[in-house]
């Protein structure tokens, strides 16, 4: 009898051992769950690490979902590198990782050393603590509008990259540090196939369409949006492999009034959006505040995130 529990003890001392070997080489298995404890999901994903095995898939929406299948970015390449490796978003959908490669190479073609990547995606996507309400299936990256002096920075020199910002101190118009090659690299983003819009600063979609010539259409997937001005944000389109996956709606060609989507509607964002906020004499009724990124439990993100977090 006393060999048998020397054997259990010795087998279960083994496995307590590799478990530690494991979680010590950045391992790991999903997490465990508990719906009764009600777990923010955004603390939940942020402690996996490593991406499930298998098949690429985008699950859910843009600012609801999680990512099956994650392929990462590498830190550095022959023309990008990413700004904050520390964390650990460098994750994204297959499709979303040959766009970064597709068009960092293009910059480098339009005179640019290549291109500073921000956030992407968490291992497994899924809802972020801090920073972006999207980015949770491996469908937008952030680009910085800095140019590269270089691509291969220590870790200390990434950390004293500066951004810069491409509008001027009254948010109406581009300043001095927006330049024709920002907008070639914007374009060559919009064209991409893969591609469903692009947002970056009012002022700047005011100045393309103020200039560009040619074929405009492709200023239709320009999109301006506030705080926009230090970075530009890729959406994807839902890969064709994702089939719960939810395209951004109105689509791009329901919200513009035209072709290259330079309508009147611009004007609102230099115009009336920039005055100051008028208290109403009357209070509005108080509305129920809707669940986002930083308070969605796996309850509110679609059923088979459940899956992602739990399988190798």
């Amino acid at each position: 009898m006393n060999q048998i529990y020397y054997e259990f003890f010795r087998k279960t001392a083994q496995l307590s051992l590799l478990t530690v070997l494991l979680l010590g080489q950045g391992i790991n298995a999903g997490v465990a769950h508990d719906p009764k404890k009600k777990e923010l999901a955004n603390k939940i994903f942020e402690k996996l690490k490593l991406p499930t095995k298998g098949n690429s898939s985008s699950i859910g929406s843009y600012a609801k979902g999680c990512l099956d299948g994650a392929q990462a970015l590498p830190l550095s390449g022959p023309n990008w590198q990413v700004l904050h490796p520390s964390r650990k978003r460098n994750w994204g959908h297959p499709e979303t990782i040959r766009l970064v490669k597709r068009l960092s190479k293009k910059a480098t073609e339009i005179g640019w050393k290549g291109l500073y990547i921000g956030d992407i995606s968490q291992a497994r996507g899924g809802p972020m603590r801090y920073g972006h309400k999207s980015h949770q299936m491996g469908l937008d990256v952030d680009i910085w509008l800095t140019a590269p002096q270089s691509v291969e920075l220590t870790v200390d020199e990434l950390k004293a990259v500066k951004p810069i910002s491409i509008r001027s101190k009254d948010h109406r118009r581009t300043n001095n540090k927006w330049t024709v090659e920002h907008m070639e690299i914007l374009k060559a983003s919009a064209l991409d196939k893969s591609v469903d819009r692009v947002f970056i600063t009012a002022p700047a979609k005011i100045w393309m369409c103020e200039r560009a010539e040619g074929d405009r259409n492709w200023l239709q997937k320009i999109r301006p949006l506030g705080g926009h001005h230090q970075h530009f944000h890729i959406r994807l389109k839902c890969p064709p492999e994702s089939p719960f996956c939810k395209t951004q709606k109105p689509s791009i060609p329901d919200i513009s009034q035209s072709d290259d989507g330079c309508d009147h509607t611009l004007k609102w964002w230099v115009t009336t959006a920039l005055e100051p906020y008028k208290k109403p004499a009357k209070p509005p009724k108080k509305k129920k505040l809707k669940k986002n990124a930083l308070s969605f439990l796996m309850s509110d993100l679609p059923k088979q995130c459940l899956s992602v977090i739990h399988n190798n």
